[in-house]
């Protein structure tokens, strides 16, 4: 329960303090604003309180929006204001500072020397509400109030009979649950999500807040379904395919839905943002694997593009993830690139046809369920590789593009989260260490990660496996990869080095699983990039979130992406031939021991960390 201080004598025939009430808030009244510091103080210390000027008149929902976001430690809209329990002492201080004891005018309006913010909203008379003026001093207390976009919403204060009578008007004019509706789907989305789920799911969402359902238990619905259709997938039969494909586009369904409802009920939280975004390349990759297994009871062995889909999706997000971090607090972030990308978002098909020609889950997971349910596995991964293949060089070409031909000056905050990004262990770190010491890397940092990630490859896909070349390869790559950290990440192409190393270190698994004469390598070989590809992306969203990276110590401890490179080319050059399944047996330890060390910390983290809620409304995955 939260509690709401009302400024002033209720106006008759108001339902504000019924609105208030529906979205959770016990109501108490103030004469002054010495009352209303009592008030305050005498709520518990961990609520959320709101101060509100009793003739307000408005729409529940831009209340709603207002007061109840978890997102924001200060809320505000015309009249009304919010703050959680991280504000309190600033708004305690706000109303230390004001006249003590001078009462309220009897219509509910501040003291006449307590003045709104220039920019601030007023009602009709001029005069500023109490709220608006605590609001105003909050921010000159540093604190961030957030003052929602309400759009066709009303939120205001009227001061007379007249213009109350016609801001009630304005109120009946608007149907306020068919904004919330409208507002509860993704402002940015793909195609076939906007014209072909959310069109209904957005109802499925209303549906589950009426029964009191969290976004978190539908995002476990949408997990549960995908496994099923994983686990259909798996049974290798046209039965199971078609039953597959259905259940994938069901598990869609959900997943459109837990972000619709959280935006619809305002539900968000950390740990939700961070189970939508793990569970969606869960059930994508867990898909993966069911279709390979399927595929092989027919006697068709396709692990190897199942992994190589794996692989080019997860490099895929990293550049996005990469590009995102390295740009978006950019100073003078403009490019001849950019702008003409603007352009053709200004004429609409383009704009649809390029959000398809990239591929996002809703298009790419309705390909994948109708090509499963009439085709083989087989061809569901060769259309898959080809679609993500190009998509990704579209992508990646146009962001080269904007960072060769802008004149942007990264921040050394973009620089850190790339570095994070970077995911090194203690052989990079310690070439970075000794390349600082006795020479200053030349040009860019790029460079040194591409030289070192292509000599492993080769390697990888062309040295002998019982030799020494491809662990020397490894050797070669680690030293490379720390002279590409040994500098901030702040040139031009920089945020390319993340995705270069992920695809060295994926790819090297892959290729060594391939040509191993091991049984089942290349099924363990999936199992340890999924691990993997799990602590990448986790460290991902925790920078996303602003908790900054995984602790070092977590990184050291699986090795970092040079160390992991390194165990698996000398457990290929020991292993890996003589026709035994010692090579699939380390793979399989090997993911395993990354799987509960790195699942293990995040689940920790994200349980207990008290991170301030997220909801993540960046590009379709």
């Amino acid at each position: 329960m939260s509690t709401a201080i009302l400024t002033g004598p209720p106006v008759p025939g108001s339902p504000l303090e019924g609105d208030l009430r529906s979205l959770g808030f016990e109501i108490r009244t103030a004469a002054d604003p010495r009352e209303t510091a009592a008030l305050l103080a005498a709520v518990p210390a961990g609520e959320r309180v709101a101060v509100v000027d009793p003739r307000f008149v408005g729409h529940r929902h831009a209340l709603r929006l207002a007061l109840t976001d978890p997102r924001f430690a200060a809320g505000a809209a015309p009249g009304v204001l919010t703050a959680q329990p991280e504000a309190r002492p600033s708004l305690t201080r706000a109303l230390a500072a004001l006249p003590a004891g001078e009462p309220l005018p009897a219509d509910g309006s501040a003291p006449a020397d307590r003045s709104a913010p220039a920019d601030g909203p007023v009602p009709a008379d001029g005069s500023a509400t109490l709220p608006d003026a605590l609001a105003a001093a909050l921010e000159a207390d540093g604190v961030t109030v957030h003052r929602p976009e309400l759009g066709s919403l009303v939120a205001a204060v009227p001061t007379g009979p007249q213009t109350r009578k016609e801001t009630r008007d304005a109120v009946a004019a608007v149907d306020d649950e068919a904004v919330r509706l409208r507002s509860a789907v993704k402002s940015r989305d793909g195609f076939f999500t906007t014209f072909c789920i959310s069109p209904y799911s957005r109802y499925l969402a209303r549906w589950c807040a009426r029964r009191g359902l969290t976004p978190n238990q539908v995002t476990t619905a949408s997990l549960v379904t995908a496994l099923i259709a994983a686990g259909c997938a798996a049974t290798g039969t046209r039965g199971g395919f078609v039953a597959a494909g259905l259940l994938l586009l069901l598990s869609f369904v959900l997943d459109c839905t837990d972000g619709q409802l959280a935006r619809y009920s305002l539900q968000y939280s950390t740990l939700g943002a961070w189970l939508d975004a793990t569970f969606d390349r869960a059930k994508e990759y867990a898909y993966y694997a069911g279709l390979a297994l399927g595929a092989a009871r027919g006697g068709d062995d396709v692990w190897a593009l199942a992994l190589g889909a794996m692989v080019l999706q997860t490099c895929r997000h990293v550049v996005d993830f990469s590009f995102n971090e390295a740009n978006h607090d950019a100073v003078g972030n403009t490019s001849p690139t950019a702008a003409l990308s603007d352009r053709l978002d200004g004429v609409g098909w383009t704009v649809w046809v390029r959000r398809m020609i990239v591929l996002p889950i809703g298009e790419r997971w309705a390909m994948i369920a109708v090509l499963t349910a009439v085709t083989t596995p087989r061809v569901v991964f060769y259309a898959l590789l080809a679609g993500c293949a190009f998509a990704a060089c579209y992508t990646t070409a146009g962001r080269v593009l904007r960072s060769l031909t802008r004149r942007a000056s990264r921040t050394d905050r973009a620089a850190r989260a790339l570095a994070d990004l970077a995911d090194s262990g203690p052989l990079a770190e310690a070439a970075a260490k000794a390349t600082r010491r006795l020479a200053r890397p030349v040009g860019g940092r790029t460079p040194y990660a591409l030289a070192g990630a292509a000599v492993l490859l080769a390697a990888a896909c062309a040295a002998p496996l019982g030799g020494p070349l491809v662990v020397l390869a490894a050797l070669l790559y680690a030293v490379a990869s720390g002279a590409a950290v040994a500098r901030p990440l702040t040139g031009a192409l920089d945020w390319l080095v993340p995705p270069v190393l992920r695809a060295a270190e994926y790819g090297t698994v892959l290729a060594l699983a391939a040509r191993a004469d091991a049984p089942g390598a290349l099924p363990a070989a999936f199992g340890l990039v999924a691990a993997v590809a799990y602590h990448h992306y986790d460290t991902v969203y925790r920078i996303r979130g602003g908790t900054g990276a995984p602790p070092a110590r977590l990184v050291w401890a699986l090795g970092g992406h040079e160390g992991r490179t390194l165990l698996v080319a000398v457990l290929a050059a020991l292993l890996a031939t003589g026709g035994g399944d010692g090579f699939t047996l380390a793979l399989a330890a090997l993911a395993g021991a990354v799987a509960l060390v790195g699942l293990a910390e995040s689940i920790r983290f994200w349980v207990s960390s008290g991170a301030p809620a997220v909801h993540d409304e960046g590009e379709p995955a």
